[in-house]
């Protein structure tokens, strides 16, 4: 028997399971899928917005993966904590497999960056998804004007929370303070800010047209910002995608002005954030630099500024692996250093130790990019399992595990979580509703636990 360990339960662990008990090349593999959460699903539970219920409902496909009987869940272990470093995963199981993501927000790098009302887009979905590490309160919500740093999806979704107002996620597993607090949030203007231009943005159609579907909100572009854009005039060169984000935002940029007091999302391009502004230590205003296309597909400085006022930021500039005590890491490119998935260290593969997923190729790509990246990892452990079978490992890794002070849920605990979820949905009049504290999650589950 070949036993692996696959660290995390996001998509590219679940994949990962999922090609190492599809193959035929080993006849009897086992798959333990730890994570330090005691429910799996990684971003898909804790990172897509809960109006995006087609794509939530992804978790259905993970669940069918999970309860292989080949596969095991153990959520409540952290690597790293109490004992489990990788070298002594390395005694547990024959292979291990780091599918930890990019944990980590980039930052702006610029004055005024820690005022309070400044916070990571990170921070901010973890809140409204009831990610037990989230802050519980503190968004500036009582202010009246919002800026979003980025022109990702990350940011689109963000901004689109905050402008749609709390009609459309009472019937979403949104976690009952999250949606107390926007059904009380004075935000009326949101401004997503981008420091290129339409035709470069990253954010996907799909995302944008959202944007202009919101209840209740008026979004607007302003003409000013597009007309610095070249592909905005003629976007034939542009590759599809980019074409078609160019067309949609087109229809937005004669839109009506705003009524007085109306939500509106306004998006703007060709802004640098240069400072964020503030008084009496609270953030009050963003300064930005034009910029202007540099005719190389970037941009550049052009001396002019201007402030958006706002009482929270939520900068949505990209994520960030985040080192893993006891494994190798490219600090400049924020991975695990990797020959087709097998760890190297100082240049040499790690017998036994392999990543997928962003600590593998870094943020990017969309959900299924995980599955040819997963495939080859699991191709590259395959490839040395013979070697990796005839090491001597622990007979039973859960024993193991709880000598070492954790206390790992199994699947049946995740279940009654689940169960523990949709009791409390009932109890507010609402469908599920997520458990947002670690408290919470651990007492739902213990009468479960492994």
């Amino acid at each position: 028997m070949l036993r692996v360990a696959v660290v995390g339960s996001g998509p590219s662990g679940v994949y990962t399971a999922q090609a190492l008990v599809q193959q035929t090349a080993v006849p009897d593999v086992r798959v333990d899928v730890l994570d330090r959460l005691p429910c799996p699903y990684g971003l898909v539970r804790y990172g897509v917005a809960p109006d995006h219920e087609k794509i939530k409902s992804l978790q259905q496909n993970l669940r069918a993966v999970l309860e292989d009987e080949r596969i095991g869940f153990l959520g409540n272990v952290e690597v790293g904590a109490r004992g489990l470093t990788p070298a002594r995963l390395l005694e547990l199981y024959h292979a291990v497999v780091y599918c930890v993501g990019a944990a980590r927000d980039r930052r702006l790098g610029v004055p005024g960056e820690e005022l309070a009302g400044s916070f990571s887009a990170t921070d901010f979905v973890s809140w409204y998804s009831a990610h037990p590490d989230a802050v519980a309160d503190g968004f500036g919500l009582a202010g009246r004007s919002a800026v979003v740093i980025g022109a990702g999806n990350v940011a689109v979704d963000v901004a689109r929370i905050l402008a749609r107002g709390p009609d459309g996620l009472r019937a979403t597993d949104v976690p009952q303070g999250a949606l107390t607090a926007l059904e009380a949030s004075r935000v009326r203007q949101v401004h997503m800010v981008g420091r290129r231009g339409p035709g470069q943005a990253k954010f996907t159609t799909k995302e944008l047209r959202e944007l202009g579907a919101l209840p209740g909100a008026r979004i607007r572009v302003e003409p000013a910002d597009l007309a610095l854009d070249p592909s905005f005039a003629d976007p034939a060169g542009l590759a599809p995608a980019n074409r078609r984000n160019v067309e949609v935002v087109r229809g937005w940029a004669a839109a009506a002005p705003v009524p007085a007091g109306a939500r509106s999302l306004t998006l703007r391009f060709f802004l640098r954030p240069v400072e964020l502004l503030g008084e009496d230590g609270r953030v009050t205003a963003v300064r930005f630099e034009r910029t202007e296309p540099d005719g190389d597909g970037g941009v550049r400085g052009t001396g002019r500024f201007e402030e958006i006022e706002a009482q929270l930021v939520l900068r949505a500039v990209g994520y960030r692996g985040v080192p893993l005590p006891g494994l190798p890491f490219d600090d400049a490119r924020g991975t695990v250093p990797h020959t087709a998935g097998r760890v190297l260290r100082q240049g040499v593969p790690s017998p036994g130790e392999y990543v997928a997923g962003w600590i593998k190729r870094g943020p990017m790509g969309v959900i299924g990019s995980n599955r040819p990246c997963a495939k080859e990892t699991v191709t590259s452990l395959l490839a040395d399992a013979e070697g990796l079978a005839g090491r001597a490992v622990a007979p039973d890794p859960l024993t193991a595990l709880r000598d070492l002070g954790h206390e790992p849920v199994a699947w049946p605990g995740w279940l009654a979580i689940e169960t523990a979820e949709a009791a409390l949905g009932r109890s507010l009049g609402r469908g599920r509703v997520k458990i947002a504290d670690w408290a919470g999650l651990r007492a739902a589950a213990r009468p479960d636990a492994a």
